[in-house]
């Protein structure tokens, strides 16, 4: 690719700021129920399933210097890839909305203003968008910097508050609390590859930016859980508050949903020149945050577990094919119009997972969806592959 590329650890800065989020945090709080030690073995398993993943999609993307949904095309074919991208844009821009709702919540806490803080969340959101991807270099080194003492802060600040006040419940199941924590890094799947592309060392990079993910997103949500258990609240703005942060609350709150955010409406752009050449990722992207602070100042938007649960059933299989047919099958399809029996599989796949969905999976759903949906695709895929050898001899 042409440009600059992006070294090893700017990759690590980038998923560093994804991992900080006000979203994780929240959805952290819905462990509290499972008590301190179950919580945290449902977390951490959950980052790991999620995590492998995501690391696979990155090698993909980032060995053949290609985004994301480029690289979806390698299985699905062209209309095939340009269809998830077309899902991944709508994904992406509710996670923009969700996150810009999220973190003027948590701000109005200190600050009461929402559209206030929708529209300062945004504008930074644009600011960084402008700035670029291969440019943020220094401008992230020092935000990355300053959110990492910050959060330490936060983090010190809720688990000295007091004696932890468990209440544990079978309000969540320990197999739905694994597969709300693998959804957070299995949402990043259709992302990650428009950074790794950029990368000096893909391979490296996607290891780098996986680890550094797993465990801030980790400790985002051990915060959120220890936040609920010992403070009995899951509103992190109103600790902040009652521990005397002020200022430094409000730059928490602000930037770790910049810095997140970011990536979303950035990858939004990036995936819409999977629909046209001609499209700019950059003002997609601003056109993106734009529409998703419009909808966080106008929509609700407390409980996303639904929103979670949708967008691991629609790209769990479509990852497990993509990796069965790169690394097992060395298959590609991207010279197809569009790969009907490969969509077809992901439809069962889909199907599949949300028939888990009733289940209670100690490991959730996406670990058995994804090996369900690699076996068929092994088998029809392979088998696909072995007829046209044979007859082309």
């Amino acid at each position: 690719m042409e440009g600059r590329k992006t070294s090893i650890f700017e990759n690590g800065l980038i998923w560093f700021g994804a991992g900080i989020s006000i979203a994780e945090i929240l959805t952290g709080t819905y462990f509290s129920t499972l008590g301190m030690k179950t919580g945290a073995l449902a977390i951490i398993l959950g980052h790991v399933i999620g995590c492998v993943m995501l690391f696979l999609a990155g090698v993909i993307g980032g060995q053949e210097q290609i985004s994301s949904m480029e690289s979806v095309k390698r299985s699905f074919g062209h209309f095939g890839g340009m269809f998830f991208a077309i899902l991944n844009i709508l994904q992406l821009a509710g996670w923009t909305a969700i996150m810009i709702y999220d973190g003027a919540l948590a701000a109005e806490t200190i600050v009461p203003n929402h559209i206030l803080w929708c529209v300062i969340i945004g504008a930074l959101i644009v600011v960084w968008l402008l700035i670029g991807i291969t440019n943020l270099g220094k401008v992230n080194t020092v935000a990355m910097a300053a959110l990492f003492v910050l959060t330490v802060v936060l983090c010190m600040t809720i688990f000295k508050s007091g004696a932890p006040t468990e209440t544990i419940t079978d309000e969540l199941s320990f197999g739905a609390a694994v597969e709300l924590a693998v959804s957070m890094p299995l949402s990043w799947l259709p992302v990650i590859s428009d950074y790794t592309r950029e990368a000096k060392a893909p391979v490296k990079a996607s290891l780098v930016s996986t680890v550094v993910y797993g465990v801030v997103s980790c400790w985002m949500f051990f915060i959120g859980m220890g936040a609920s258990i010992f403070t009995g609240t899951s509103d992190i703005g109103m600790i902040m508050m009652n521990a005397g942060l002020g200022i430094i609350a409000v730059l928490i709150i602000v930037f770790s949903t910049v810095t997140t955010t970011f990536l979303d409406a950035y990858s939004a752009g990036v995936s819409s020149e999977s629909l046209h050449k001609k499209l700019s990722a950059k003002y997609i992207g601003i056109a993106v945050t734009i529409i998703g602070t419009l909808c966080a100042i106008v929509f609700p938007m407390d409980d996303i577990t639904d929103f979670l649960y949708l967008i691991g059933s629609v790209f769990a299989p479509m990852i497990a094919i993509m990796i069965t047919d790169y690394l097992i099958l060395k298959r590609n399809s991207e010279g197809v119009k569009v790969d009907v029996i490969t969509l077809a599989i992901w439809a069962a796949g889909f199907v599949i997972y949300r028939i888990l969905m009733k289940m209670d999976c100690p490991v959730g759903n996406t670990l058995p969806c994804m090996v369900v949906t690699g076996i068929i695709t092994g088998l029809v895929n392979g088998a696909r592959m072995k007829i046209r050898q044979k007859h082309s001899k």
